[in-house]
């Protein structure tokens, strides 16, 4: 389907539920508007429901706008699937496809996140997104793997500009600038992942924070199996002007990521390894 200019407004969301289907705008002159107290993302590319047999294949986002309208939106949940999972309140949901592909999407004043990425998506393209005031996550990754992110302006979002968790493996992002976000990245139970030519500045606390998840249990606080961060390389990042650590691996178990050509100035605090 392919938009001309001007305001589309969105009371339920535009699901790309078939294989090859493509939405497509004008650029940022497309605008999705979430109306008041829709409650709801805006965009879902794949099937939401707790268990598809087979994921959606191709389809694609292209050349528009989202803005989400998060000062009149109530809530952030939308809607609570039957194995618990949640889908939320983003601009764009990729909900377990496959080859999917976002290009020149910009998601801004959302009540979640701009974009979040989940429930088993694989082989995801996503290029020059943007990402602002949303808020949560610019970009948001969990249970993703061989995908790649590449020109990515994340910028001014009230928590992190990209959050990765919950074997977000095995996926590149490069040609990166975050800039202004709570943090720049976060980074938990992420494996194998390459990050190449990020800039990550202005964030109000840490440049890049590494950790493991822990949980609580009778005999107190322990770390939770395989949910450390590892094997990841980053390779000509520059971390500058944040008000904490410019990369700081919280945890002792986040073991064998590596920084090539990294470069950290004026950083508020130490580097710590």
């Amino acid at each position: 389907m392919a938009l001309s200019e001007g305001k589309y407004l969105i009371r339920e969301p535009v699901i790309l539920r078939k294989d090859h289907q493509t939405l497509r705008g004008r650029g940022v002159s497309t605008v999705l508007y979430l109306v008041d107290a829709a409650n709801c993302p805006v965009v879902v590319l794949g099937s939401p429901i707790a268990a598809a047999k087979d994921p959606i294949k191709d389809v694609r986002l292209t050349d528009l706008l989202i803005d989400g309208n998060r000062a009149n939106q109530q809530k952030e949940v939308w809607r609570l699937l039957s194995d618990g999972a949640g889908l939320y309140n983003n601009g764009v949901d990729v909900w377990g496809a496959d080859h999917a592909t976002v290009e020149n999407v910009v998601c801004c004043h959302c009540r979640s996140g701009g974009m979040v990425t989940s429930a088993g998506t694989r082989r995801l393209s996503v290029r020059g997104f943007t990402a602002f005031d949303n808020q949560f996550d610019g970009l948001a990754c969990y249970l993703t793997e061989d995908s790649d992110f590449s020109g990515l302006n994340l910028h001014h979002n009230l928590s992190a500009g990209i959050s990765l968790d919950l074997d977000f493996n095995h996926n590149v992002i490069h040609d990166a600038v975050l800039t202004g976000n709570d943090l720049g990245v976060f980074m938990r139970q992420s494996r194998n992942n390459v990050f190449e030519t990020l800039t990550i500045q202005e964030s109000r606390h840490h440049g890049v924070f590494m950790a493991q998840t822990f949980a609580e249990t009778a005999a107190g606080w322990r770390p939770c199996r395989g949910s450390e961060c590892a094997g990841n390389s980053f390779d000509n990042i520059l971390i500058a002007h944040c008000g904490g650590n410019a990369f700081l691996v919280n945890d002792a178990t986040c073991t064998n990521n590596v920084i090539c050509g990294g470069r950290f100035a004026d950083n508020a605090l130490v580097i710590l390894g």
